[in-house]
């Protein structure tokens, strides 16, 4: 199709000089939201002197994520993550990238986790413990930071080999101080870069500088061990390049380690909160997922051949994840001119595509708007387009630890719904917050209520003095 034929895609209009901007800023996934059912499947930006364009059909971002993806680099919202992450695997482009990925791979392979599971299920008898032995088991908790400290946890021990301990918090807290501060640069365009003393950006390098010794000293502890080990981490350490022979350096390898650290923890822990809520709100999706791993299980500790049979555990995580994708928008720049359902996609446009905007799209998905985990059974799923849902994104950029996430999840759903039942607070105001990831801004406040009475009358701790078992490669 000739560029002359291309038709500029609808839009919002404003008289504002920052076009759509305040509103974005405002409530981006419920102008998305209205922009497409307004507008259609591509929608166009202005926000001062740049375009962006809204893209939600599945066909037209299987041609911008897979078919076309050559055309497209990372959009600005990996850019505003390089002060932070530097040029990682999940904020780099090009050959490099691909360089990067190739060495990544092996550490996300299947027959790899499934020997890793093993840590993950201790992980999550650590924490079951910790439930256990609070000074107050009537209190309620709040899930969302607890679901970071497990899976933070569980990415530091194997992935980078490390035991974080009492600088999990730390970190945890680092990392969210981090992502609000992308955040801001995200949506506030004329602020001042970070090489200004501004007071936002002096709390910003404090962060930064902690979360940093705290990597170079994994990354030290690493290169003065004297054995391999069986992680990312080594990994990487060995990996040279095939043409001049060289390792990584410590600032590669310290922006491989900060990758880990954000993206490797934070989306998982996004996705059980997410989860957690929606059974809290579903009884009769949480009872029938009761029932499944009650009779998987019968009690017993999970093993990674016990998920294959675990189906209806799965289909309420991937419910979840269409309902609060953690990655809830996916960013792409546009080299050369294109055409997207008809309408011109210009050189140097930026591109959103958003999981939160089309696994809501009405062509799609029947009742949208409700919890429904049945939809992902494989006679459902297979009348869909591959598109309609990609909360790990697609194409050859795809996130490379998507099995890791989903089989992480699942065992650390049915092994807490084991032993617990989490209820909402009552009046726990629940609303998403559309930062980097997509996480709850006022946490999620929930009581804990004791269930398997069969495992005897300390149920939850029982079950976790079980799987506490010798971890692999000890």
């Amino acid at each position: 199709m000739s560029s002359s034929s291309l038709r500029n895609a609808p839009g919002p209009r404003s008289l504002s000089p920052f076009g759509s901007l305040p509103e974005l800023q405002r409530d981006p996934l419920g102008t998305f939201l209205r922009d497409r059912e307004r507008f259609g499947d591509v929608v166009r930006y202005r926000g001062g002197i740049w375009y962006a364009y809204l893209v939600s059909h599945p066909d037209y971002i299987k041609h911008i994520l897979q078919d076309n993806n050559q055309n497209y680099l990372k959009g600005f919202s990996y850019q505003v993550l390089k002060p932070v992450l530097g040029q990682g695997l999940l904020t780099n482009d090009g050959e490099s990238w691909l360089t990067q990925r190739r060495l990544a791979q092996p550490a996300f392979h299947r027959a790899r986790i499934e020997r890793i599971s093993g840590v993950m299920l201790d992980s999550i008898a650590g924490m079951l413990r910790r439930w256990e032995e609070r000074h107050d088991p009537e209190a309620p908790v709040d899930v969302l930071p607890e679901m970071i400290r497990l899976t933070l946890e569980i990415v530091s021990r194997t992935l980078l080999g490390v035991e974080l301990g009492r600088e999990a918090d730390e970190v945890g807290r680092a990392v969210s101080e981090l992502q609000g501060h992308v955040n801001y640069r995200a949506t506030h365009l004329f602020s001042l870069a970070e090489k200004y003393p501004t007071p936002r950006n002096r709390r910003f390098h404090r962060w930064l500088s902690l979360l940093d010794a705290i990597v170079y000293r994994i990354i030290d502890q690493h290169r003065s061990g004297q054995s391999d080990r069986d992680d990312l981490m080594s990994m990487l350490l060995h990996a040279r390049d095939e043409d001049t022979g060289e390792g990584m350096s410590d600032p590669q390898l310290r922006d491989e380690v900060m990758t880990i650290f954000l993206a490797g923890h934070e989306t998982t822990a996004n996705a059980l909160t997410w989860t957690w809520f929606l059974l809290s709100q579903h009884p009769e999706a949480e009872e029938r997922l009761h029932r499944e791993i009650d009779v998987v299980l019968s009690g017993r500790t999970p093993e990674y051949s016990d998920l294959a049979n675990l189906s209806y555990t799965r289909m309420a995580i991937e419910e979840s994840m269409r309902m609060y994708p953690p990655a809830w928008a996916i960013g792409r720049f546009a080299i050369g001119e294109d055409a997207v359902g008809g309408y011109r996609i210009p050189a140097g446009a930026q591109v959103v595509m958003s999981p939160y905007v089309t696994h809501r799209h009405p062509e799609f998905w029947d009742r949208p708007d409700e919890f429904d985990p049945e939809r992902f059974t494989p006679a459902r799923a297979a009348g869909r387009p591959r598109f309609a849902y990609f909360p790990f994104g697609g194409g050859p950029r795809m996130c490379i630890g998507a099995d890791f996430a989903m089989i992480e999840a699942q065992l650390a759903l049915a092994v807490i719904a084991q032993c617990y039942r989490l209820r909402l607070v009552a009046g726990h105001r629940v609303e998403p917050e559309a930062l980097v990831t997509l996480r709850t801004r006022f946490g999620m406040h929930m009581r804990l209520e004791p269930r398997m009475p069969q495992l005897g009358p300390r149920g939850a701790p029982a079950l976790a003095g079980r799987l506490k078992q010798p971890l692999a490669g000890e």
